[in-house]
């Protein structure tokens, strides 16, 4: 008897809302993954730039520290952007120029050329998150927001993942300059499909792609429901003229009275900052603390990649299933839960040193840590005025990555303080990794903070935020 039930491809059709939004999806996404997989390439390719250019460990941070900070600066004047532009055109100019920072950095025939065309890719790159939040919010219906930014944030940890391998490989096999020439190659055609595919959505129109079930979506709207309820907004708060215009200054203060944004703000920078120091540490961690090689705690990040992979596909349309039953809050709480959920488990899966009952719940924290992320996208947008969207999302962004960028510091000083006395912190195998497993038990703290912001202020914070959002849209839409 032939199976019935349906393929992965069209699970995932399914979990899309249909073939049109999928491919809108993978643009989306693709945008964050070329993002995320072009600031992968130097650390990819290290060991052999490190000879070629005749720099050392020092250096080659300095190139991925520019990047990052140099794409938080910039973040800034590309919300405002957002927010005042066509952003499809805006986000395809972009992506090229990353393309050519790639491409230049492959024929970097010194040091300060290379550093050069990293602090070009990470302006660029600046432009990636606000645009595909504020084309997300506008493309999408509020009801539908957590599933997609599941399947936009899996494309791109996905994406991001695949660059790295790439990247290694192509310099193992050919050079460490192909890797750069290799990964610029996308670039272009993703340009041209965001031109000739992506049309450029009507602000706060929530907008219906062709394949699209409003009428299912309106029955579960946030919108619907906060009315039904009888939410009060905060009349302090509802903005009645149009805010495209306003200074990003404006902006900026506006965005940061709004208390369930903050809270969210915050407790999303937490969690990258963990994210951050766990990517900087977790193969040395592997290697010290289970005595492993280099290649087998190389492959046990695949199983990491996957797990938050899982995380990530099944809370984002939890989180809107949650809301289809009635639970206002249920995308800031949701998030809160996974973070509490993640320390508790965390915590042992840290301690015990025996890797087959430490490491599974590891993984099963991964999981959790990835579940956090895509209700905490999707709620951001919830509580902003729509034509704001590219400025508060491009605050969070700066705010979490300076955030970010701490993290490989402090956890590596901390593995050093709390090693124990006559241990050599730096030690690959056997007791070096001590110092590194306190530092780790130590900041997984940050999980419960940003836990219990989220499930204590949040969850009372964000209903009338909602209801702000919604009469501010009323009082100025445009006629």
């Amino acid at each position: 008897m032939p199976s019935t039930r349906p393929s992965p491809w069209a699970r995932l059709v399914a979990t899309a809302g249909g073939r049109t939004q999928l491919r809108v999806i993978a643009l989306l996404a693709g945008a964050l993954a070329l993002a995320a997989g072009d600031q992968t390439i130097v650390g990819a390719v290290a060991p052999d730039m490190k000879v070629a250019l005749d720099i050392d460990n020092t250096a080659v941070g300095l190139l991925i520290t520019a990047a990052s900070l140099v794409g938080a600066a910039t973040t800034l004047p590309f919300g405002i952007l957002a927010d005042r532009t066509r952003r499809v055109r805006l986000l395809a100019w972009c992506v090229l120029s990353w393309s050519v920072s790639v491409t230049v950095a492959g024929f970097s025939p010194n040091y300060l050329t290379m550093l050069a065309a990293q602090v070009a890719l990470g302006a660029g790159i600046g432009a990636a998150t606000p645009i595909v939040a504020s084309l997300t919010g506008d493309l999408f219906p509020s009801a539908s927001r957590g599933r997609v930014y599941a399947l936009i944030l899996a494309g791109e940890f996905t994406g991001a993942a695949a660059a790295l391998l790439l990247a290694g490989e192509m310099a193992a096999w050919w050079s460490w300059r192909g890797a750069f020439w290799v990964l610029a190659v996308p670039g272009p055609l993703l340009a041209y499909a965001l031109i000739r595919t992506l049309p450029e959505p009507a602000r706060g129109g929530q907008q219906e792609l062709l394949d699209h079930d409003a009428t299912a979506e309106r029955s579960g709207s946030l919108t619907t429901l906060v009315r039904s309820r009888g939410v009060q907004p905060d009349p302090r708060a509802v903005l009645t003229t149009d805010p495209t215009g306003h200074s990003m200054w404006w902006a900026v203060k506006y965005v940061l009275t709004i208390r369930s944004n903050v809270y969210i703000i915050v407790a999303s920078a937490l969690v990258y900052f963990y994210v951050a120091g766990l990517q900087a540490f977790i193969v040395v961690f592997l290697r010290g603390r289970y005595d492993f090689d280099q290649n087998t705690a190389t492959l046990l990040l695949v199983t990491v990649g996957i797990a938050t992979v899982t995380g990530t596909l099944i809370a984002g349309p939890l989180s809107d299933r949650w809301i289809g039953r009635g639970r206002i809050a249920a995308r800031p709480v949701l998030a809160g839960i996974a973070c509490l959920v993640a320390f508790v488990l965390a915590v042992p899966g840290v301690a015990i040193p025996t890797f087959l009952i430490g490491w599974p719940l590891l993984l099963i924290a991964s999981a959790l840590i990835g579940a956090a992320n895509p209700p905490l996208d999707a709620a951001r947008l919830d509580v902003v005025h729509s034509r704001l969207w590219g400025r508060a999302e491009s605050v969070r962004t700066f705010v979490q990555t300076l955030l970010k960028s701490s993290a490989p510091l402090l956890f590596g000083w901390l593995s050093t303080v709390l090693s124990p006395a006559g241990v050599d912190p730096n030690e690959v195998q056997g007791d070096g990794a001590v110092g590194l497993t306190r530092a780790f038990l130590l900041l997984l703290g940050v999980l419960v903070v940003a836990g219990g912001l989220l499930v204590v202020a949040a969850r009372r914070s964000y209903p009338r935020d909602v209801a702000t959002a919604i009469a501010s849209e009323d009082a100025t839409a445009r006629r």
